[in-house]
């Protein structure tokens, strides 16, 4: 918990610069995580409550997962500041295998520091940790800290390009596995309801193979609070799942 201090105490400093407030005017409209790879590079607004949701259905190279809700709670703390919260997602193996296993994932707490517009571009800094409360066979069993760099930069006819770098020491048979992930994604709004996009995402362990994907969806907005994805990835390495598919449903609520 002292680590997870250590990163986090820097980012809520940075919260309380003079002029970094977003306008008082401005429409809040819901930006979401989900559902690409990379995280959004821009907070909830101070106040609002967002959450996101899911379905995911995995095929891995010993049978087919299923994990739901993939539920993250973000809480808008101070104009550039978020409190972020990953719930227990639950995993269940489709594998008739005796060594297939089911039950509930780690929780985790994070914060985001938006530090952006910087020339023209949008950029976030998250901090996160998550905690070994999954069953016996889901679980890490460690407490795995995270830290992400999620960007976008606007560009003409309604593209735009975004992406994430990161790194992550997941709890691996008992020890931190050291993993750095990029990702870079392009963006096109179709209309003020719709956007499409394509990603391509590299996770490179310190211990096994390359993982990567390529990652494409849709979101669509129900109304300016509400919003629905589907999404499919295929992998592109070896070690990278075989492929995915997931839809999802998130919505704000704000105090605006």
């Amino acid at each position: 918990m002292r680590r997870l201090a250590l990163l986090i105490f820097p980012l809520a400093v940075l919260s309380i610069v003079p002029g970094w407030a977003r306008a008082a005017d401005a429409e809040p409209t819901i930006n979401t995580d989900r559902p690409s790879v990379a995280n959004s590079s821009v907070v909830v607004p101070q106040g609002d409550f967002q959450m996101e949701n899911g379905v995911l259905a995995s095929n891995l190279a010993n049978g087919a997962v299923v994990d739901l809700p993939e539920s993250s709670v973000r809480y808008g703390l101070l104009p550039r500041t978020e409190l972020r919260f990953t719930l227990p997602d639950y995993y269940f193996s489709l594998d008739s295998s005796p060594a297939a296993a089911s039950g509930f994932a780690d929780t985790a707490i994070g914060l985001k520091q938006q530090l952006g517009p910087l020339d023209g571009f949008d950029v976030s800094i998250i901090a996160f940790l998550s905690f070994p409360t999954g069953a016996k066979q889901i679980s890490s069993h460690g407490h795995d800290p995270g830290l992400q760099l999620p960007w976008s930069h606007a560009l003409a006819g309604n593209w735009t390009v975004a992406g994430q770098v990161a790194a992550y020491w997941p709890t691996v048979a008992g020890r931190h596995d050291y993993t750095t992930e990029a990702t870079v994604l392009l963006d096109r709004q179709l209309n003020v309801r719709c956007d499409v996009f394509a990603e391509v995402a590299v996770d490179s362990p310190q211990r096994g193979g390359s993982r990567q994907q390529l990652h494409v969806g849709t979101m669509y907005r129900l109304a300016p609070n509400q919003q629905i994805d589907l999404h499919v990835a295929a992998g592109l390495s070896r070690a990278a799942l075989r492929n995915y598919i997931g839809v999802g449903y998130s919505f704000l609520l704000g105090a605006h």
